[in-house]
């Protein structure tokens, strides 16, 4: 009996030590990728919308004028089966090794064509002409060995252009940024590739909004007024902004609250009402709420409101650098530049600091040009 119960033992053993090192045989310990190409990853925030390119960087090494429409790099579509795997009309894979993938958070344009959100292979189907970008529902695979084009989620052209300079490794750059777009750029030998991205910035902004005001993020007043405000400065979806202002002033009645709310009564045609609730937040507002509202006033291209709002703030705290300040940017979002001049002279020896000081100083140059400072 003990007998049997060692051999047990011993066969348990030796099935451990097989498995250990059938394990040990297919890990990989961390070292340099085949052919000395580099791992390498990139991402930006395009409005809230994150963009991250992961690829694998050959380098020329020497092969300049033989990369283009050549082996490295071929010209449109080759038949992969022969070599490996089952495609026969692969693009290059628009890097070395693994899949190039690239992957976007939130609904995107390419080239003004939609992609959802999502992670893709991605490949270029280069000609010298012009390019095919192609974003695959197939990310996992290697290289282009599989590449599917029943598994495309869009395909785009774009011209490729000239490099004065040669470009030794494989590179993906964001280029030409605003708070909607960038050019996202493959750059390698003399050969760049650009494709624009594009984003519904509103749109993704109140979708975001509206997924974290359901959680924690609701249980304060200021997450309920910034999406409220959002609302209310890109002029976008003003009745549920509405509603969110409703939640802001529930917990919590202050100024911010009760005037972002009276500023979407008036966007949606209802001024009395909105008149009737700036009375209840006036004495609220300290020196500071009073002037960043009369500045969203001219912002919001009502200029003779503002400058009434400036005369308030002025009278309840005369002689304030602030207040004079305000009172310039009244006079002069209302084309009174005499006014506005005298008011920024007043401002400058108030002045709190030298950086506060130069700006007023800068005001005064303009207006003496008669032009607006705001």
């Amino acid at each position: 009996m003990c007998k049997i119960q060692h051999m047990k033992k011993v066969n348990t053993f030796i099935t451990g030590l097989a498995v250990l090192i059938a394990t040990a045989t297919f890990a990989q310990l961390k070292s340099v990728p085949n052919g000395g190409n580099k791992k390498a990853w990139v991402g930006e925030r395009i409005g809230i919308t994150d963009v991250t390119i992961q690829y694998n960087r050959p380098g020329v090494k020497g092969r300049e004028g033989k990369i283009y429409g050549t082996p490295v790099v071929y010209t449109g579509f080759v038949d992969k089966s022969s070599e490996y795997g089952t495609s026969k009309s692969a693009p290059w894979r628009a890097g070395a090794n693994e899949n190039t993938t690239i992957e976007f958070s939130t609904d995107v344009k390419i080239e003004g064509k939609d992609l959802p959100a999502g992670k893709y292979g991605f490949f270029i189907a280069y000609d010298p002409k012009e390019c095919i970008v192609i974003f695959s529902k197939n990310y996992t695979s290697w290289g282009n060995y599989f590449y599917n084009e029943n598994e495309d989620a869009l395909r785009v052209k774009v011209k490729p252009t000239t490099l004065d300079k040669s470009v030794e490794w494989l590179k993906y750059e964001f280029t030409e940024q605003t708070n909607t777009s960038a050019v996202i750029v493959m750059q390698w030998e003399k050969l760049s590739v650009p494709f624009k991205v594009e984003v519904d910035l509103n749109k993704t902004q109140i979708a975001s909004f509206r997924d974290e005001l359901r959680g924690e993020k609701g249980f304060t007043w200021e997450t309920w007024n910034q999406a409220a405000q959002f609302c209310l400065q890109n002029d976008v979806n003003p009745e549920e902004a509405s509603t969110w202002a409703d939640m802001a002033m529930l917990q919590q009645k202050n100024f911010q609250t009760y005037s972002t709310k009276a500023l979407l009564l008036d966007k949606l045609g209802k001024g009395k009402q909105a008149d009737s609730l700036m009375k209840e937040a006036l004495p609220m507002g300290s020196m500071t709420d009073l002037h960043q509202y009369a500045k969203r006033l001219i912002t919001l291209k009502k200029p003779a409101n503002a400058l009434e709002i400036f005369k308030l703030n002025a009278k309840k705290n005369p002689n304030q650098f602030t207040t004079h300040v305000g009172l310039a940017r009244g006079y002069s979002a209302n084309a009174d530049f005499k006014n506005a001049l005298a008011q920024a002279k007043l401002a400058l020896p108030l002045a709190p600091d030298p950086v506060n000081k130069s700006s007023v100083e800068s005001m005064i140059k303009k207006l003496e040009n008669k032009q607006d400072i705001n």
